[in-house]
């Protein structure tokens, strides 16, 4: 199972870290497989901090942002990101470079199962949980799929995913789950 690690420093949603980016950032790096760098504002995130990001690591980099228009993919992808996380919606370009992060399990359902995908169990428009859990997602879905948001601890992680997204409670990990 791969760690995606996310450099959160706020959430519109009223949260704030009490780590610099730059403290954060260290820490993604020591636990995580893929790193996530926010690209939006909402998130105090920036394809600066996206070009910051690239110049400290050699691992992966997944730029974290709704991305509603292509050509934000290719910033992201210029910027020096790896892959690209999209929500609601398929892109026309570099679809084998991004994540898809649907709102809907309806959404989910109708995806291509030869890409990776995103089930978000926080509801980006009220800040709350979705309805539908990580395990109704694996239902629809059969591809690689990531689970992301609420994840508090090890306890937290569904064996049926490919890949877990932590933010928030980032340091509750400490050490590599897996080794």
């Amino acid at each position: 199972m791969q760690i995606i690690a996310e450099v959160k420093t706020f959430s519109p949603f009223g949260w704030e870290s009490a780590k610099s980016w730059d403290e954060l950032f260290e820490l993604a790096n020591e636990i995580g497989d893929i790193i996530s760098i926010h690209t939006d504002p909402k998130w105090h995130g920036s394809f600066e901090l996206l070009e910051k990001a690239r110049k400290l690591t050699n691992k992966p980099i997944l730029a974290k942002g709704i991305h509603a228009h292509d050509e934000d993919i290719e910033r992201a992808l210029l910027s020096g990101a790896n892959y690209v996380l999209v929500v609601g919606r398929l892109p026309k370009i570099h679809l084998d470079k991004c994540f898809i992060e649907p709102n809907t399990l309806k959404e989910l359902a109708i995806l291509p199962s030869d890409i990776k995908a995103v089930w978000n169990s926080r509801d980006l428009t009220t800040g709350g949980l979705k309805e539908n859990t990580f395990d109704d997602a694996r239902k629809v879905f059969h591809g690689w799929l990531c689970q992301a948001s609420n994840i508090s601890s090890s306890q937290d992680i569904n064996n049926e995913a490919d890949a877990i997204l932590v933010g928030t409670h980032l340091e509750n990990f400490g050490v590599h789950p897996t080794g």
